[in-house]
Formats: structure tokens, sequence, C-alpha cells
């Protein structure tokens, strides 16, 4: 076996973690990953943007004090608001398409601080 490569797979455990090598069941770092609250500035950011996506655009939501799973419901929410599809990446909320408007108006309502900019 190399050095490089991680059980990913065990029959008599199941699926593995990659970053711990436990069962998915018992992983640590999935567990940490939970209960972490990630970073915020206090201020939510909406911006719109296109670098690196071929022109098109999307809408990133920032700065959320949210865990992992809080951030995916409200993507959900966002996403069925904005009637487009969308994605959460390293704490950001990704929106397909041009929805600033929207989204700031429905963060406001949540009663959360937000700035609105254009990049």
């Amino acid at each position: 076996m190399s050095k490089n490569s991680k059980l990913v797979y065990s029959t008599e455990h199941g699926r593995m973690c990659s970053q711990c090598a436990r069962p998915v069941a018992d992983c640590q770092c999935q567990i940490l990953k939970k209960q972490r609250v990630l970073n915020a500035e206090g201020t939510v950011r909406v911006l719109h943007e296109t670098k690196g996506r071929k022109g098109k655009g999307v809408t990133l939501i920032k700065g959320l004090s949210l865990t992992e799973e809080e951030l995916q419901n409200l993507a959900k929410t966002l996403k069925v608001l904005c009637g487009s599809g969308g994605t959460v990446k390293d704490g950001v909320i990704e929106i397909q398409g041009e929805h600033c408007q929207s989204v700031t108006q429905a963060l406001l309502k949540r009663g959360l601080t937000v700035k609105s900019s254009r990049n």
C-alpha cells in the first residue's frame, strides 16, 4: 500500500472518513465540522461576481455566523426564493444568477445586518 493512498471503504465498518480514517458514523472531524461555527465579521455581505465562471454571474453571501447545517438550510431557502440553483462552499452561499436585491431583502427580514456590493 502506498503512503499516499487512503482507506475509503472497509467491509467491516463501511465508509471511512478520508480525514481521520475512522468509520463515518464515528468520525471525529465531521462532528467538529458540524459543531464549528464559522467565523463572521458581524455584517453579512451580498455581492455579484463573475470571476472564474466564464462570464456567468453568481450571487455570493459571505459573513454568516452559522453552522454548516444552518448554512445548508438557509441556502435551500434562498434558492427556492430566487428560483435558481446554488451551493455552499467554504462558508459562502453561492446562488446562480444575479439575485442581490431579493437575497438582501430576505436576509434583512431575518434581522441580519446586510451590506450589498458589486464585484
